[in-house]
């Protein structure tokens, strides 16, 4: 579907129109960053959420698979739309040095206390998108149709969907017809990028429990030492993509974590590790996640652990690929070059991981993930003339701050001209 010139200006006129002041959700933006919430943990966020939901027309529901929050607008008849943004905060200490950088710590599903940050940019996502709603709540007499808003928790882990749905998120509102998102990556502040097809791979993320004997570290020759057996499980999954993988295709294998043992003249009895797998075809991820599996039970065996001993693996989340869809690109690529003009950029799919597509199968809907920049133009300019982009923060490090303008009000836009690009107008 391509939309008339005149209805792409008339889009751009609505937004000018009824664009809130950015002023407060600057202020929501800063207060998020500044108070960070874990995966899970999304309380204060939600209730930050819902309070604003409701003072502009919205029936909302929360407390949806964990903090999840869903928001109805309800303006006559036509399609349903819905728009997510995702809340949590990672376990990362930041070190941006901003005034309103976060401090806090919080303790893990563990038990333990770690650092946490919104070094992913979902502050961002969820400032911009309570501004899209405070706009298209203002626009009701220029669309019709159902508007849904998602706010969702634990997408760090990408459980937070999967929650949402288990817990009847479909018997509480509409089900959509088209699912939109967005997401802040290392992109000069004030370009969007849309692409068809591949955006995100799929990702599975596993917990490896390696077992062994432990004793003292004068008599090694006793014990089954599982540091080492770990050491040579992890180097030798770094093989399975240069060995097993077709050359060209992208398979993405990464121990994020490995712990073992308290003190260095004690050998442990067992050793964690957390893996995460990407990729983008189902049988090469499948291929991957085989081979995962075959190098660590080899590599103990090898060591001589015994039978009873074997390894647990376990499965801790799972999301699929993000395949954006073509029709519903090409629609937006329209309306989006219309608005946003040479602002429109293209970027390559990224190798990271999304569950929202979740909210999209589950109900039979199309849908769409965007990006926009963060990144400070002249910093983004520099970086590119020097040809060092690749050494600016990128999204998961304790570096990445997006500026707060025109980042907020190019998502805000962003977010309110997509939902108007299938929201029809009144004749």
């Amino acid at each position: 579907m391509q939309l008339p010139d005149s209805q792409n200006n008339r889009l751009q006129d609505i937004v000018n129109k009824y664009r809130p002041d950015l002023e407060p959700y600057e202020t929501i933006y800063r207060k998020i960053h500044n108070e960070p919430e874990f995966s899970g943990q999304e309380e204060k966020t939600s209730a930050i959420v819902a309070n604003h939901l409701q003072r502009f027309g919205y029936e909302v529901h929360t407390h949806i698979g964990g903090y999840g929050v869903a928001a109805v607008l309800k303006n006559g008849s036509g399609p349903t739309v819905l728009l997510r943004a995702d809340m949590d905060a990672l376990p990362l200490e930041e070190k941006t040095d901003l005034p309103y950088a976060s401090r806090r710590t919080v303790k893990n599903k563990a038990g333990v206390e770690v650092p946490v940050m919104h070094a992913c940019g979902h502050d961002t996502h969820v400032a911009s998108l309570l501004g899209a709603a405070e706009l298209l709540s203002s626009a009701q007499s220029d669309w019709t149709g159902t508007l849904v808003l998602i706010f969702q928790p634990a997408e760090e882990e990408l459980s937070g969907a999967q929650a949402m749905l288990d817990d009847g998120l479909y018997d509480k509102i509409p089900k959509p017809s088209i699912v939109l998102a967005q997401h802040v990556m290392r992109m000069k502040t004030g370009t969007v990028s849309i692409r068809a097809g591949r955006l995100l791979t799929a990702s599975d993320a596993f917990h490896v429990r390696i077992f062994g004997r432990g004793g003292h570290g004068s008599a090694p020759q006793t014990c089954i030492d599982p540091i080492v057996i770990g050491a040579s499980i992890v180097t030798r999954l770094q093989t399975i993509v240069s060995r097993e993988v077709t050359p060209g295709e992208l398979a993405i294998v990464t121990c994020g974590s490995i712990q073992a043992g308290h003190a260095p003249n004690i050998i442990p009895d067992q050793l964690d590790l957390t893996l995460s797998v990407r990729s983008y075809d189902a049988t090469i991820h499948a291929r991957v996640v085989a081979a995962i599996k075959r190098i660590v039970e080899a590599e103990c065996a090898a060591a001589g652990v015994p039978d009873d001993l074997k390894p647990v693996i376990t499965r801790t989340f799972s999301a699929p690929a993000t395949i954006n869809d073509e029709e519903v690109v090409k629609t937006l690529r329209g309306t989006f070059g219309s608005y946003f003009g040479e602002n429109l950029v293209e970027t390559e799919p990224a190798a990271a991981s999304e569950d929202f597509s979740l909210l999209a199968t589950a109900a039979g809907a199309r849908y769409v993930m965007w990006t926009f920049g963060g990144v400070d133009a002249k910093v983004w300019e520099d970086a590119v003339a020097r040809e060092v982009v690749n050494e600016l923060p990128s999204n998961h490090s304790p570096f990445f701050a997006p500026v707060v303008e025109p980042t907020l009000a190019t998502a805000v836009d962003a977010m309110a001209v997509g939902a108007l690009t299938f929201l029809p107008m009144p004749h």
